[in-house]
């Protein structure tokens, strides 16, 4: 390691660099002196052409003040992605399934400790291109308010409180505990009421009521700014209220700013600057789109839209003077990651390589992968099945695909099992094991000879795995099997597979188990009958070949928990383009989904009982404590999730027919019992009245403790009976 600093000390030096200084040149350069004062110091130094190029994302060099390039786009959504090997977590969407903030902050920490190696091998090269930097365009904290939204599985769900606390987890892991240093700067995206449809996101107005913006999108990204500190905030590309949202005084200074406290930087999506003047009709020109960014709070353009700050500036369309605060606030970040300094005062510089997809990092993908998996259906207890069964046949699109594993925004790396490989790795040496991709994912098998369909026959299990993957949804441009910009207008399976599904269970006289990939609803309610059981496994990273088989074969007992309601069919949804959140989602949804949120089986049964509250009538500010007990009443551990959720009995206005406000994983042998406790605390109770202001109105308050969230089909469907008890706030 002695050696690498000394190389990377010579190399920069030798190439006029001085970043990484042994002496002091400059002020900026100055470890004793505040950040205030080194970033003031910088700024004065640098020409009027010089600051437009730092504060894009490709911020070149400048050889003359010893300052390296630096590319501020880089991408860590479920780990360090578009550069190479690093663990593959799951999916967002499959994060947000297991219902787990601590897990994610421990992946937050793997995570940008793989960065920071990364960087560090990065900077020896010389390699200071695109997604090699410690600061990254993540998470994405949007409500997967629609299910249709092709990006929808880079989110946490549908709840807005369980977006804020695996936001915030994600923030606190990657950013750090140092008290000199951020780790990394994450970045809280896409500022704000984003969720499709991907085809109108670059002209979009969205309009929402003041009481759903309030109550539902914003949340998730004042929490990540009060609670998280997170360090960025990227403006999305659309029109919010009449405006683009970066070009929007309101949402950039007065509320995230000056309401909020927020005191890091604030970037834009990739070129929105040009759709100011290129569809939102918010400015003729680039030099006014620029100066429209700049006033209304942008500090950082991903693009190259401010290399036109220099004649906006000329044109007194802005000032220097606020092109200097703007530049100010991105510079701070710069420094609060150590990139001015020398190399050894900043610990995250001696990560080594060998962290890098490491044993411990494997552990964690494997944990995040098996507590995701959701268990939609399990007739007869078909799972788990016996690994000696006499022979096993594996068929689908899906089985050995490694695409399915990795989602968007990924890394890559060498180690990704599917399902074929980690069923076969499972099974006796002496089980026939047979598999067939029986059908494209997309398209019609042709040959009326398909051997697939005879093959049944003979199997005493029938794997078959199927769903959707990064062809049919994902970001604009990206799904090339979709003729939506990847959005998924059709939320059932694609009719090929199920075609041919239903030749496989007329052709089929054992249990059929259906795995579906993908990353949002598949609500084909036919896959019931033809499956005798189901489970959901999102796209669940490199390990998650593993958790699957691991699953299906009961070494793992599913935990998983839906993140989204799925329903029926479209025909229940409200238009894509509408923002109202009314018959949106579990809190507003008035008619009997496919499957509801929260909802998830286990191969063991739970109950709840003996729930309690320190006091049934408070006065308001006041917060309740309430307790359940959990047992275990199978005869196999398993791990639950507990979920807290409150309805507000008598409201003014609209109020959310449940609304998720708490969660704990109890783990539980046969037999067991455990006692749960939360607290219900006044910013619980609050309602979010129609000109978003939030007040707490007296009156009865009903709390539930579930397995699910409380409806009727959850329990139909086979979750335990909640516990439930009203409270009742007086003034």
């Amino acid at each position: 390691m002695k050696r690498f600093y000394a190389i990377l000390l010579i190399t920069l030096m030798v190439c006029g660099y001085t970043t990484a200084q042994t002496t002091v040149k400059y002020p900026f350069q100055d470890t004793n002196k505040t950040i205030d004062e080194r970033v003031a110091d910088l700024v004065s130094r640098l020409t009027l052409e010089e600051k437009a190029t730092q504060m894009l994302h490709d911020a070149p060099a400048i050889k003359r003040l010893g300052i390296l390039p630096y590319s501020w786009w880089n991408e860590a959504l479920h780990g360090v992605a578009r550069t190479g090997r690093a663990t593959v977590f799951p999916e967002n969407i499959g994060l947000a399934a297991t219902f787990d903030p601590d897990l994610v902050y421990r992946i937050g920490e793997a995570i940008s400790d793989e960065a920071w190696a990364k960087y560090n091998i990065a900077q020896r090269l010389e390699n200071y291109g695109q997604y090699t930097g410690i600061t990254f365009y993540a998470p994405n904290i949007n409500i997967f308010r629609d299910p249709r939204w092709g990006r929808g599985q880079e989110t946490y769900g549908e709840d807005p409180y369980l977006t804020s606390r695996m936001g915030v987890a994600y923030v606190k892991g990657m950013q750090g505990n140092d008290p000199k240093y951020l780790k990394t700067a994450a970045c809280a995206k896409h500022y704000v009421v984003h969720s499709g449809p991907e085809a109108l996101r670059h002209s979009f107005d969205a309009e929402p009521s003041m009481k759903d913006f309030m109550e539902t999108y914003v949340p998730a990204f004042k929490a990540l700014v009060t609670e998280g500190k997170v360090e960025s905030v990227m403006c999305a590309y659309n029109s919010t209220f009449g405006k683009p949202c970066c070009g929007s005084s309101y949402l950039l200074n007065d509320l995230l700013r000056k309401q909020w406290g927020f005191k890091g930087y604030v970037t834009t999506d990739c070129w929105a600057i040009q759709d100011f003047y290129k569809s939102h009709g918010a400015a003729k020109d680039a030099a006014e789109a620029c100066a429209l960014a700049i006033k209304s709070g942008v500090n950082l353009n991903c693009g190259n839209e401010f290399n036109s700050l220099p004649d906006a500036v000329k044109r007194e369309l802005v000032s220097e003077k606020e092109v200097d605060a703007a530049l100010s606030l991105l510079l701070r970040t710069r420094f609060k990651l150590g990139l001015f300094d020398p190399i050894n005062q900043n610990p995250y510089s001696k990560i080594k390589e060998d962290v890098i997809g490491n044993q411990q990092h494997i552990d964690l993908a494997y944990e995040a992968a098996a507590k995701s998996i959701v268990l939609l259906q399990n007739n007869n207890h078909t799972l788990p099945i016996k690994k000696d069964l006499k022979s096993i046949f594996i068929v689908g699109p899906y089985a050995a695909n490694q695409d399915v594993l990795l989602g968007n925004y990924n890394g890559l790396n060498d180690r990704l099992f599917t399902i074929l490989q980690s069923v076969v790795g499972r099974v006796s040496a002496g089980t026939t094991v047979s598999y067939r991709e029986g059908v494209e994912p997309s398209v019609a098998y042709k040959n009326k000879m398909n051997y697939s369909l005879g093959e049944v026959h003979n199997a005493d299990a029938v794997i078959a795995v199927f769903g959707v993957s990064g062809v049919f949804e994902g970001e604009e441009g990206e799904s090339i099997a979709s003729s939506t910009n990847g959005d998924r207008l059709d939320l059932n399976l694609p009719s090929n597979q199920l075609e041919y599904l239903r030749k496989l269970k007329a052709n089929c006289k054992k249990p059929i188990i259906l795995v579906l990939t993908g990353g949002s609803p598949i609500c084909t309610e036919e896959l019931k009958t033809i499956a005798d059981a189901i489970i959901f496994v999102w796209y669940p990273g490199q390990e998650g070949g593993r958790a699957v088989a691991d699953v299906i074969f009961g070494d793992v007992n599913p935990s998983g928990r839906l993140p989204i309601t799925f329903p029926k069919s479209v025909s229940q949804l409200p238009a894509f383009e509408d923002y109202s959140m009314k018959g949106r989602t579990y809190r507003y949804m008035t008619e009997e989904p496919l499957y509801p949120f929260g909802f998830g089986l286990s191969y063991t049964t739970y109950s709840y009982s003996n729930m309690k509250m320190d006091k049934d009538k408070i006065k308001k500010g006041q917060s309740v404590n309430v307790t359940a007990t959990i047992t275990n009443t199978g005869k196999t551990p398993g791990e639950e999730v507990a979920q807290l959720y409150i309805t507000d009995l008598k409201t003014s206005v609209p109020s959310p027919i449940f609304a998720l406000k708490g969660m704990k994983r109890v783990k539980l042998n046969p037999g067991e019992s455990k006692e749960v406790s939360f607290e219900v605390t006044p910013s619980m109770m609050e309602l979010v009245t129609e000109n978003g202001d939030r007040v707490i109105e007296p009156g009865d308050f009903k709390v539930y403790i579930s397995g699910s969230s409380p409806s009727e089909l959850s329990r139909r469907l086979g979750s335990a009976e909640p516990v439930s008890k009203i409270f009742n706030v007086t003034l």
